[in-house]
């Protein structure tokens, strides 16, 4: 069975639809997102287009702040300044990566926690270990804990929960999300040694290594659901460009029980739970 994010993250944002209307109606308040984009990535417009298209379509501001590639990282700090000032603004989001002379960790140290709607700042990662409310959670993880329940329901006590990668942005804090829910957790990574055999005892894994189609049929417990967090771009057989995931899709969807597809799965709910954190900076900035 496949898990369709594109439709789950659709009827996500008619929920958060609602909700911007009842802010509007009830307190006056209409939720704002500003992108800040520095450079010309071409991936990074694309992700910023669709981002501001989907914030628009809601019912919420969004603005979209580009900077030339030369800008210095005072540039930008100066600039994230403004925007923690400007209470119009709920959400920030610093598009990454970043030009190679600007530190990352200092930008996103410099954005008003209650404003960072990716959840990368110290703060709100520590409110999440430590399992406090309040936490703007990271969008990516969030849509991995939705998308597995669309499959296995809302109560995910006691099953066993694999996740492939130890990244800040998604393998940590999908962790700890799952623990949230009363999973029992394991974490891999390159250095684990019999991943092949952790895996088989998954009843959820979530692959986020960040290397195509790396895990394959074998690994997989019959029955289990797969979050294929990956997106690699590889060559199909005539040299067309094609993306694919961390999971080998076409031979572990007839062992495991549920799946993710790439294009298709995680991605489209990574935005949608963008647009829930800003609506719930919102919420709570009144």
């Amino acid at each position: 069975m496949n898990i369709d994010g594109k439709q789950v993250a659709a009827d996500l944002r008619k929920t958060l639809a609602v909700k911007v209307e009842l802010l509007k109606k009830e307190q006056g308040i209409v939720p704002g997102l500003t992108v800040v984009l520095v450079g010309e990535d071409p991936a990074s417009q694309i992700y910023v287009r669709n981002k501001v298209k989907q914030t628009r379509e809601v019912g919420m501001i969004s603005n979209e702040i580009k900077l030339p590639v030369e800008t210095t990282q005072t540039q930008l700090l100066e600039e994230l300044a403004h925007l923690n000032d400007d209470k119009s603004v709920h959400g920030i989001l610093v598009q990454l990566p970043l030009p190679k002379h600007i530190d990352e960790s200092v930008i996103i140290a410099a954005i008003e926690p209650t404003k960072d709607v990716d959840g990368f700042h110290a703060m709100n990662s520590g409110r999440l270990l430590n399992g406090e409310s309040g936490a703007l959670v990271p969008c990516t993880p969030q849509g991995c804990i939705i998308l597995a329940k669309t499959h296995l329901g809302d109560d995910l006590s006691g099953k066993h929960a694999v996740v492939i990668g130890r990244s800040n942005i998604v393998g940590k804090p999908v962790a700890l999300l799952l623990l949230q829910e009363n999973c029992t957790v394991t974490i891999t990574h390159s250095r684990t040694k019999n991943l092949a055999g952790i895996c088989q005892q998954a009843d959820i894994l979530v692959a986020a290594v960040g290397r195509p189609e790396f895990v394959k049929a074998e690994w997989i417990k019959p029955g289990a659901t797969v979050i294929d967090v990956g997106i690699n771009r590889i060559e199909d057989e005539t040299g067309k460009a094609k993306l694919v995931g961390d999971v080998d899709y076409k031979n572990v969807q007839s062992v495991c029980g549920a799946i993710t597809p790439v294009p298709g799965g995680v991605g489209p709910m990574t935005i949608a739970c963008l647009l829930k954190n800003t609506i719930e900076a919102a919420q709570r900035c009144n």
